[in-house]
């Protein structure tokens, strides 16, 4: 062959070697090329792992706003609820002079001259139509100003609404410990609805109390049960927040994963899970295998 004929064939067996390279390195499994055009495995699962944890918090920092947005509405909602219940106690609370002035004798009744044929002390109500025990028009304020009788073991109404014409009757004077009890035995119960009313009402009268973190997570406790995952995850949230020393913290980091789990939130109720082992090393042993009973119900 002429020495024109290899400068001809030579640039045509390199471009074949460098083209044909890789592809023998991968069928190979290693030699010149597979060293050259393999990538490090720890470097590409290091950066998968790094994407999808950065993925996660991004999850999880995005639950957070919006479980903050909904506690600014459901603050509002309980503002404008408070000033309804007070105009309705302004308008409901005012009670006619008849039903509370003290029953007085009109100028002349007691002096009057009793007919003949009468008791003296016997009563007429013709006489004094307002004093106690004259008859009444049915709906008249003294006969809406009694209130039913409430039943043995029902729970309080403690939601502050008024009967129309009912005077306004305040709650007797308790301690926090047993406003705390009251919810409590509630949610022993099974009565939710009332426990979550009852916690609610501490949480407003009692903002700074030492139970404070306790009832938080019993009223994310008394929404869970009745599947309102939403409202409880932010109950839930909050202890674990806020309340980070508290007793009740591991378990309320529990409930979050799984309030986010029932919501379809599979990532973030893992991410949440994995939080429970980082910030509570020292948990119980029965938090820790609740835990991994709920991830791997998640599949996580």
């Amino acid at each position: 062959m002429t020495s024109n004929g290899l400068s001809k064939v030579l640039p045509a067996l390199i471009c074949v070697m460098t083209l044909s390279g890789p592809a023998l390195a991968q069928q190979s499994g290693g030699g010149l090329f597979g060293d050259i055009f393999k990538p490090p495995a720890n470097v590409q699962n290091d950066a998968a792992a790094t994407a999808q944890q950065s993925e996660l918090l991004m999850r999880v920092e995005r639950i957070e706003n919006q479980l903050r947005q909904l506690t600014g509405q459901i603050e509002q909602l309980q503002y404008r609820n408070q000033q309804l219940e007070q105009q309705l106690g302004a308008r409901g609370g005012a009670v006619p002079p008849t039903a509370v002035a003290p029953a007085v004798p009109r100028p002349g009744v007691g002096t009057a001259a009793v007919p003949p044929g009468r008791r003296s002390d016997a009563f007429d109500p013709t006489e004094d139509p307002g004093a106690p025990g004259s008859p009444q028009p049915l709906g008249s304020p003294a006969s809406a100003s009694v209130a039913p009788p409430r039943p043995t073991g029902a729970p309080l109404d403690i939601g502050g609404a008024q009967r129309p014409g009912a005077q306004p009757t305040a709650l007797p004077a308790s301690t926090p410990k047993d406003l705390f009890d009251l919810g409590y035995s509630y949610v022993q119960r099974q009565d939710y609805p009332a426990a979550e009313q009852t916690f609610r009402q501490f949480l407003q009268a009692y903002p700074g109390d030492r139970l404070t973190p306790d009832a938080t997570y019993l009223l994310g406790e008394s929404l869970y049960l009745r599947q309102t995952y939403k409202e409880a995850a932010e109950q839930f949230l909050q202890v674990s927040t806020k309340y980070p020393n508290a007793t009740k913290a591991p378990d309320a980091l529990l409930r979050l994963g799984q309030s986010l789990a029932a919501l379809n939130e599979r990532e973030a109720a893992c991410a949440t899970f994995a939080e429970v082992d980082r910030k509570f090393p020292r948990a119980t042993s029965s938090l820790r295998q609740a835990v991994e009973r709920e991830q791997k119900r998640a599949g996580c």
